[in-house]
């Protein structure tokens, strides 16, 4: 007997369902574009690859905060620590100015926008940008990286913002 294979995609509530059972880390990307800060977390930062150091994230084609990133010679990946959960929500509204208080954060390289007690910082310079779906998959590669608290990172699960516990 055999099998055919669907091409059929499943919809989009299935989907979305089936991945929130997938625990993410939380960053929040930040530039400086024609002298604005930008900024928006993402829970879709994943290592790509160490020689060259590679990191990518995926951002929505609709994204009002694409357009000012695309532009930008560097972009910093700021890896939230567990206490941070506000901070990820603030960075995911729309319609705000996210870097206004109470969002603690400072100029680094070239003035780009790196948040305050993170648990790490990645410098970045644009590698690679694709179209891919709905979303723009980003590759940056890797020109800094600072290590600040990496004992409890932020992560985000079934829509909510938790804290990792590692078993014993």
């Amino acid at each position: 007997m055999t099998e055919t294979i669907s091409r059929t995609a499943v919809d989009a509530t299935r989907f979305r369902q089936a991945l929130s059972v997938h625990a993410a880390g939380v960053v929040i990307i930040t530039a400086r574009s024609e002298g604005v800060a930008v900024g928006l977390t993402a829970t879709s930062f994943s290592s790509v690859s160490l020689d060259p150091p590679l990191v990518s994230f995926y951002i929505g084609r609709e994204s009002a905060t694409w357009p000012w990133l695309r532009q930008a010679d560097l972009f910093a990946v700021n890896i939230l620590a567990g206490h941070q959960a506000q901070l990820a929500a603030r960075f995911a509204r729309k319609g705000i100015d996210r870097f206004a208080a109470p969002t603690r954060w400072s100029p680094g390289p070239y003035g780009t926008p790196l948040l305050d007690d993170v648990a790490a910082h990645l410098i970045c310079t644009p590698y690679e940008t694709m179209p891919i779906g709905d979303h723009y998959l980003v590759v940056g590669l890797v020109t800094d990286v600072s290590v600040h608290d990496p004992s409890h990172p932020l992560l985000y699960h079934r829509g909510r913002f938790g804290n990792f516990v590692p078993q014993t």
